[in-house]
């Protein structure tokens, strides 16, 4: 059997709509995740909707995991040249992870190949996780049914409240948790900046980034289980 691998899906959009603020993805929220999973030799590669260097957003190399990241080497070799989604095959993953960012709600949710690329993981058995703006790759996935994948599903996902505390509301295209609702997921939410993780089947979601190194250790443990199995040995769900 090959080595259980993680896909990571990353943001490349660089603005805050109007604003002219730099945005992309978070740093914490793909270190901490991978943190996780390289401990338990899961290995990491990375997806954008543009392919190559993507923009990063909230670069604090004081917290540790985060300068292991972006320190390591075979990381940065990855994340100069990231996977288009067309060079991707999902039967070589048994994970995706998007990764958040205020950028990801600019090109995430009408990304036709990043949404093609989370039902076919999961349809294989695989786990579509995301957390704090990355459940907006979540808004075109469709699972095997045809319905949304996150119809019916409990899920996390930066909060409105959230939205309006970092004074974005009127910013971004959409506020996330309505949008995801109107899919048919049924947001459950914490505490602003709480620590807060939702479990449902093989879709894992986090609220903030203070959720994203539980989210990762989650993630991790799920594929260490005795019950995962390869992509392709599952069922549909």
């Amino acid at each position: 059997m090959r080595p259980q691998k993680a896909l990571f899906v990353l943001t490349s959009h660089s603005v805050k709509g109007g604003t002219g603020k730099p945005t992309g993805w978070y740093l914490s929220e793909a270190s901490h995740p991978w943190k996780a999973l390289k401990d338990t030799g899961v290995a990491v590669d990375f997806v954008s909707p543009q392919g190559g260097e993507s923009p990063v957003d909230g670069f604090d190399l004081r917290d540790p995991i985060n300068r292991e990241f972006w320190e390591d080497p075979v990381v940065q070799a990855k994340l100069k040249r990231t996977l288009r989604p067309e060079e991707v095959r999902p039967g070589d993953y048994d994970a995706i992870h998007f990764v958040g960012g205020h950028g990801t709600m600019w090109d995430f949710p009408e990304d036709e190949g990043l949404a093609v690329l989370a039902a076919a993981i999961h349809a294989q058995g695989g786990i579509v996780a995301a957390v704090c703006h990355g459940p907006a790759g979540l808004v075109k996935v469709k699972g095997a049914n045809g319905k949304y994948l996150v119809d019916g599903k409990r899920i996390a996902c930066f909060t409105n409240e959230e939205e309006k505390m970092v004074g974005l509301q009127e910013v971004v295209p959409f506020l996330l948790a309505d949008k995801l609702r109107e899919r048919g997921a049924i947001p459950v939410p914490s505490a602003p900046w709480s620590e807060n993780v939702v479990v449902d089947g093989r879709l894992m979601t986090g609220q903030n980034p203070q959720s994203a190194g539980s989210l990762g250790r989650k993630l991790a443990e799920a594929l260490q289980s005795p019950a995962f199995q390869s992509p392709g040995q599952y069922g549909t769900e």
